[in-house]
């Protein structure tokens, strides 16, 4: 009867060494992982109503990038997996600096990919509206920098 529990108690000696090195190793890699936030990235179009010039923007959460006169900043953006209705989702604010310098907000709020009238940039030179929103790594987007 000893040696059965002998055998028993070893057994479960070496089960614990293994689990507790997989576990370090594993708590390593995520530490690595953890480091490496992803970012959201949306694709704008940019319509100049004036020149006609049609651009595509790309901008990612927290920047803020210039088309014309106007700021875009991304906030958030969201984009449904493949197996549910396909709808993305961008909350955007846009300032109208204007040719002198004035900060004039001229939209916070969501915008739909799938219906732009929903929710649209109301401003007499530009439209802009969401085509896309992707999810990056940060050490996908640390090499493109």
């Amino acid at each position: 009867m000893m040696i059965k529990n002998d055998f028993y108690v070893k057994g479960l000696m070496a089960f614990c060494l293994l689990l507790l090195s997989c576990a370090n190793s594993l708590s390593e890699e995520y530490e690595i992982f953890e480091n490496q936030e992803d970012i959201s990235v949306v694709t704008l179009s940019a319509l100049d109503k004036i020149t006609t010039q049609l651009s595509t923007i790309e901008v990612r959460q927290d920047q803020t990038v210039r088309f014309g006169t106007l700021e875009i900043t991304l906030r958030y953006c969201r984009k449904n997996p493949p197996e549910e209705t396909p709808e993305t989702v961008a909350f955007l604010e846009i300032t109208d600096v204007g040719h002198n310098n004035q900060n004039r907000k001229v939209f916070s709020g969501w915008m739909f990919a799938s219906s732009p009238a929903l929710s649209p940039l109301e401003h007499p030179v530009y439209d802009v509206w969401v085509k896309d929103c992707k999810i990056i790594s940060g050490s996908e987007f640390m090499g493109k920098e």
